[in-house]
């Protein structure tokens, strides 16, 4: 096994860091506190080379491997977390599925930061049930009518969405399809975003598609495959949220570490008390090694190797860890570290989210008991 990485690797990891650094980590809190989306620094992000690193170069992307994403995706959730989002490969390569004059419309300006995607797969009676699709298209002559409810629809201020929709309503997950949903489809309502603890400059909120006109030619892959397209990119998405929530609980170690180097009481810096420099110790620990659970599955997913049980396990464990490091670091920091005066409020609520979305604990348990004792017996 090889840990190091190249010099284009390491040029781009620099890049995202010095970008975190000086354009999300000075100003993160005040889009949460203001519920804002910079939309004009989503276009500098572009511009950095940080949006869409695993496009083909034929559409303006770089081409690059999972792990060089992830490296990326980890760094800028130093600044923000919620921002890192909009640097998910798996955004862009749902799109891969798209009729080639879609791919040429939308995944230059999603490179250039000039739109951004979201998903919309739950339903209000579905939950962690991703198959159990009631939003129905149907087809006639040249356009789909689509008629249902999403709910829960991550980054509901994007610009379109992956949405799936059944297409054949007798065979369940082998009847549903996944389609590029414009935020200005006919028949498209769009909520309010929901009053979520944390995630608030990427909310999430409800779609309710009522007679809504989807063109033939935004259907992405085959008919019918569209769950497996997004089961599919979910296999390592979760990787990258383990990442996501990794950058903002290293942040925030980073920075108890040198309060607590500065901190006195009785006389002496209190990392002088094994009380303190035990728990940095063990959250440093947990952090490398769910850092390297992660990077192990994007590595797995770049050669074609199987990884399901492997993103499970970061699915359901990271996030926990990082919550777990990122409240610890609060309390080292007293009543400082509770108030809004200090991120680390803004960084627990917004990771904390992450054990709920793209697939709870308990399905992520469900999945490797599968993997590994065989799902006649798992049930």
């Amino acid at each position: 096994m090889v840990f190091d990485l190249t010099d284009e690797q390491k040029s781009l990891q620099m890049k995202a860091r010095e970008f975190s650094r000086n354009e999300l980590l000075p100003h993160f809190t005040r889009w949460d506190r203001e519920s804002e989306f910079p939309r004009d620094l989503l276009r500098k992000m572009g511009e950095a080379g940080l949006l869409g690193s695993t496009v083909p170069e034929e559409y303006g992307g770089m081409g690059t491997d999972r792990v060089t994403n992830g490296l990326i995706v980890e760094e800028l959730a130093r600044g923000d977390s919620n921002l890192s989002l909009l640097a998910f490969g798996t955004l862009y390569e749902m799109l891969s599925f798209a009729p080639e004059e879609l791919k040429r419309e939308w995944a230059p300006k999603l490179v250039r930061g000039e739109r951004f995607l979201g998903i919309a797969l739950t339903e209000p009676q579905s939950g962690c049930d991703a198959a159990n699709v009631r939003t129905v298209a149907e087809r006639r002559g040249e356009i789909y009518i689509v008629n249902g409810v999403k709910n829960c629809v991550s980054i509901l201020n994007a610009d379109g969405w992956s949405l799936l929709a059944g297409t054949d309503r007798e065979s369940g997950a082998r009847g549903i399809s996944m389609f590029l949903l414009h935020r200005d489809t006919p028949g498209l309502t769009i909520s309010r975003p929901k009053s979520d603890l944390g995630g608030r400059a990427v909310p999430r909120g409800v779609l309710t598609l009522e007679d809504a006109r989807i063109p033939a030619g935004h259907l992405m892959g085959e008919e019918n495959c569209g769950f497996y397209y997004i089961m599919d990119a979910f296999d390592y998405n979760r990787a990258l949220i383990g990442l996501m929530c990794i950058g903002a609980a290293r942040q925030s170690l980073e920075e108890t570490i040198e309060y607590v180097r500065c901190r006195r009481s009785f006389g002496r810096a209190i990392s002088m008390n094994q009380g303190v420099s035990f728990p940095i110790a063990e959250a440093d620990t947990y952090l490398e090694l769910a850092r390297n659970l992660c990077f192990k599955v994007l590595w797995l997913r770049d050669n074609d190797l199987p990884h399901r049980r492997e993103t499970a396990m970061c699915k359901w464990w990271v996030p926990k860890i990082c919550v777990d490091v990122l409240h610890q670091c609060l309390l080292l920091h007293g009543h400082y570290g509770y108030s809004q005066d200090l991120p680390l409020e803004q960084r627990l609520r917004d990771v904390l989210g992450w054990e709920i979305g793209d697939g709870t604990a308990q399905i992520q348990k469900l999945i490797i008991a599968r993997e590994l004792i065989g799902r006649e017996f798992v049930g």
